[in-house]
């Protein structure tokens, strides 16, 4: 055998082992959904599975690469209720949590530290302390917003502009609601 055959079989040889350990290590990233709702209704139904394929067409399928753990909470879940759930979801060892509403996020920002947090419906993220800034939040926690403060003279304009002898405008608001300063 000449030398140069002999390094390129000891090339290979050397190599095949990485390839093998590579093809065989295949990272599977866990995603825990946490969403308000029931899981039989169809709106929620439907942005779960937007979710999935969104999640698929960006090369992560689910039972593949991705391993989606949809949670629910009821309309009913109490504060300790979902500080509960958020030390249980920390313990999973979750690559990140995707979750909606205020409530929500407040357990888990009270909770983790360490796991990244995706949040969407969430109405001030800066005010509630959740992140320091939406163009550049810090720590654990990002997401997208729900309502621009600035935009509610705005709604009042367009209200006077649709309705023009409109006189008086009441708003209603849930003070429980970590989102609104009672």
């Amino acid at each position: 055998m000449r030398r140069r055959e002999f390094i390129a079989l000891v090339g290979i040889a050397a190599g095949a082992p990485l390839a093998a350990r590579a093809q065989q290590s295949a990272r599977v990233a866990r995603v825990v959904l946490w969403r308000g709702g029931i899981p039989s209704d169809t709106v929620v139904q439907r942005n779960v599975t937007v979710f999935r394929d969104t999640m698929r067409s960006l090369r992560w399928d689910d039972g593949g690469n991705l391993r989606l753990d949809v949670r629910w909470y009821p309309s009913t879940f109490t504060a300790e209720d979902m500080r509960v759930t958020a030390i249980e979801l920390e313990g999973l060892g979750s690559d990140v949590i995707v979750t909606t509403g205020a409530p929500i996020l407040g357990a888990l920002h009270r909770q983790t530290k360490s796991i990244p947090v995706v949040f969407t419906q969430v109405t001030d993220p800066v005010s509630d302390g959740f992140v320091a800034d939406l163009a550049r939040p810090g720590g654990n926690i990002t997401g997208f917003t729900i309502f621009e403060h600035s935009f509610a003279g705005k709604w009042l304009e367009m209200l006077k502009e649709v309705v023009p002898s409109i006189k008086r405008v009441a708003a209603m608001q849930n003070a429980g609601h970590p989102a609104w300063n009672a």
